[in-house]
């Protein structure tokens, strides 16, 4: 009896783990009503389980010292894509065909696009020569990142001071 009830107790929590991801096109259609009500854009960061660079990505953004910026300035919606084998089940279904639209694919993560309330790309991780600036790290990635938040939010000199410091790689 009571392997039974383990047996169906563990059936029901692998069958709400594996449902239990929102779909991209839920999460994309909860990110842009918030974003047309807050009147902000959203900053769709693509990531993966394994994914160090993902992690000290999400670290950053939700550093105190420029968490209030980006809750400010943007709709942080992340979206969970090319996780390993063992692992699909953490992906939001619909996500590969997410990235690959904005031509992300084959990329590298973290992988993010910034797009206004209707869903339309503003801007991209794509550098000048067509590289992904990832999770920027090199003083060079940060001055592209920001260049990028300048266009896509209201970037005060303090919040451009604070993202360069929190997001740039000490040596």
């Amino acid at each position: 009896m009571k392997s039974t009830i383990f047996s169906v107790l563990f059936i029901c929590a692998a069958a709400l783990s594996v449902s239990a991801q929102k779909s991209t096109s839920e999460i994309m259609a909860q990110a842009m009503e918030k974003a047309e009500m807050e009147q902000k854009h959203i900053l769709v960061k693509f990531e993966a389980s394994w994914c160090v660079w993902c992690k000290r990505m999400t670290k950053q953004l939700n550093d105190p010292a420029v968490k209030d910026y980006f809750d400010q300035n943007y709709i942080i919606t992340p979206l969970v894509v090319l996780e390993s084998s063992n692992n699909k089940n953490l992906e939001n279904k619909g996500s590969l065909d997410f990235l690959t639209k904005f031509n992300g694919e084959k990329a590298g993560l973290p992988f993010f696009v910034i797009l206004n309330a209707k869903g339309e790309l503003v801007e991209d991780s794509f550098n000048d020569q067509g590289q992904n600036l990832g999770c920027p790290a090199s003083a060079e990635e940060v001055d592209t990142f920001l260049k990028i938040l300048e266009t896509t939010s209201n970037l005060s000199e303090k919040d451009a001071k604070a993202v360069k410091e929190v997001f740039t790689l000490k040596d």
